[in-house]
């Protein structure tokens, strides 16, 4: 008797400490609504110098459509901007948001017992030497204040490095921009 109250005891801890789990952060701007839990094993979060860009899965038991207004007006008073929204009756709703050259998708669809929110996102890091003070680069101060070579540079185009960073970040928004559109 005693170990069928101990193991009930240790059952109820356990699914006590899973419901109260914290949300993970990765993107500060990004308000998420209590009643969730971080679901690792379904996320993936990937960073270089200049880009971080992640798919985020949390579950709770809350009506999708609540969750979906209110993920809407958390976002919309944190100053992002909605871009479209799209619901169907199969796989839920989309709602896509863009702030400051930033792409954000929000999923929000039903499982078997839970509701999920998949959150992709993509944020332009700022470089090491940039500028806090009035929100401007430094590096952009300096290529303003330099000459052009006065001579052509050699080589094809295929031979000089590409300025990738425009063409990356617009890849990876539209990468989690359509991520789910067949």
């Amino acid at each position: 008797m005693k170990t069928k109250i101990c193991a009930t005891a240790v059952l109820l801890l356990l699914t006590a400490a899973c419901a109260t789990t914290m949300p993970r952060r990765h993107f500060d701007d990004i308000p998420l609504p209590t009643g969730l839990t971080y679901q690792p094993e379904r996320s993936v979060v990937i960073e270089s110098p200049r880009v971080k860009a992640a798919q985020l899965v949390y579950r709770g038991r809350l009506e999708p459509g609540s969750l979906g207004d209110v993920m809407r007006t958390r976002l919309e008073s944190n100053g992002w901007r909605p871009v479209s929204r799209t619901t169907t009756a199969t796989s839920g709703t989309w709602q896509v948001y863009e702030k400051d050259r930033n792409a954000l998708e929000v999923h929000i669809y039903e499982g078997l017992w839970y509701t999920y929110l998949a959150i992709s996102a993509s944020e332009t890091l700022l470089p090491a030497n940039a500028d806090t003070k009035d929100g401007a680069l430094r590096a952009a101060k300096l290529d303003a204040s330099i000459d052009p070579p006065a001579t052509p540079e050699s080589g094809t185009a295929s031979d000089r490095p590409r300025s990738g960073d425009a063409t990356f970040t617009r890849r990876v928004k539209d990468f989690f921009t359509n991520l789910f559109t067949w």
